[in-house]
Order: structure tokens, then sequence, then C-alpha cells
């Protein structure tokens, strides 16, 4: 049986992948073949014999651009049909949930890992490659991001997770909002300079409908709190 979604992987690194995710839930998911990568060698598809996968940039300034040709052909010569078509750039749009649940009903995915200062722009135009951003920071290169976008990808799938309810209740699902606190036993914890710390009562009240409720106000309070932007906008404020 083909996997529910395959990654193809264009990179100068293969040999960073799976990475960690060959370990834990997305390791045994990877071993039961639910999801599947190729990782190809963008530089076995240069001509020269430097091997050579990136120039200067037009223009000038510092840095090298990788080559629309070389990558071109590594494009084209990829095992499975590509699907969407992801470039993981600091410019592109903002990685969230909404996409992840997105890109996550695909059966491929083929992910482009930029190094140097970036990749031909001609390329990406060419062949209509999306750019998405895993934060407002850079990288060295886009290996570790394309783990991140592929280990939230592959958690959503099913089969993957072992308690199918667990997604609606995390940060950004469900509601949106940032999720709740998480405590487990002991019920009273002293800290190793004599603090003694315990479990909210209402988590122990035995009473669902109240410990749901807490739940929410947790996660409205620590949503206005630490990423105001992700609650809707208040009518009384327009």
């Amino acid at each position: 049986m083909p996997a529910q979604l395959h990654f193809n992987l264009l990179t100068l690194f293969p040999e960073m992948f799976p990475g960690s995710l060959g370990y834990s839930l997305s390791g045994r998911a990877l071993e039961d073949g639910i999801w599947s990568y190729d990782a190809v060698n963008i530089r076995n598809f240069a001509t020269d014999r430097h091997k050579t996968v990136d120039d200067t940039p037009f223009g000038g300034g510092a840095g090298m651009v990788m080559r629309a040709d070389v990558l071109e052909k590594a494009l084209l010569a990829l095992p499975i049909e590509r699907g969407r078509t992801i470039y993981l750039s600091p410019r592109g749009k903002p990685l969230n949930q909404r996409i992840v649940e997105d890109l996550s009903q695909a059966k491929n995915l083929t992910l482009l890992c930029g190094r140097y200062e970036g990749v031909d722009q001609r390329f990406l135009d060419a062949y209509d490659i999306e750019e998405i951003s895993i934060g407002d920071y850079v990288l060295s290169g886009g290996e570790p991001a394309a783990l991140i976008l592929m280990d939230a990808c592959i958690r959503l799938l099913p089969g993957v997770m072992g308690n199918e309810t667990t997604p609606d209740e995390e940060s950004f699902c469900g509601d949106g909002l940032l999720e709740y606190p998480h405590y487990t036993r002991p019920a009273e914890w002293t800290t190793a300079d004599g603090r003694t710390c315990t479990v909210p009562d209402i988590l122990r009240s035995g009473d669902h409908g109240k410990v749901r409720a807490w739940r929410h106000a947790q996660s409205l309070a620590l949503t206005r709190e630490r990423r105001p932007d992700l609650l809707p906008p208040d009518p009384e404020n327009d």
C-alpha cells in the first residue's frame, strides 16, 4: 500500500534525513509505511567536474546563489510526482497550523532546502514554487526547516498518534487558542530548595464540566498574555 504522504526532498545534504523523524511516533510511522521520503542530492545534477551548484549574484553582493539550471535538473528527475513544491525561505508566508492541516492532506510534497544566499528567482517563478517560513530568523540551510514542516504534517496523518482527539486540544487547533497547562503525579511536589508545589484543586475534583471550563479559561488567559494576535478583534474597541 502506498504511503499516505510522500516527501521529495531537494537538498545538498541528504544524510540529514530522516534525522529526528526516524524516532518515536514519526519513526514508527515511517517503518509502517504511513509516510515516506526520497532525499535527492542536488549536487548530483551539476554538470562540471567540480559539481558546482551555485554562482555569484548578478548585481553584486555577498554570498552565492543556487543555480536555476542545476535545480531544474534535480526537480525534473524526481522519482515520484512532485505535487505541491515548497521552498523553505525566511521571506515566505509564515507556517501555521492551518497551513500544516492543508499540506497534510496532500499525497506528495516536494521541499526545496536552500543554502548559501538563496535560490535563483527564475527557478522559483518558472515552476510556481511556494515559499514558506518557519519563523522570523535565518538558518544556515533549509533542512532543519523542512524537518519541522514534515514533523507537523506527519503527526496529523491517520494512525500516527495514539489518541485521535489529541490534536484538537493542542495550541492553534480547535478554538485557535494556546493550550492550557498540564499537570501529572505526584499531586504535591517539593522542589530541591524546599518549595511545595501542588496541582490545582479543580483538576482533582472529578467534575469534568468544571475542568473543561477551567482549561478554556487558562487557554484564553495564556493567549491574551502571550499571543493576543490569535484572538478575534474586540468589536467594542473597533
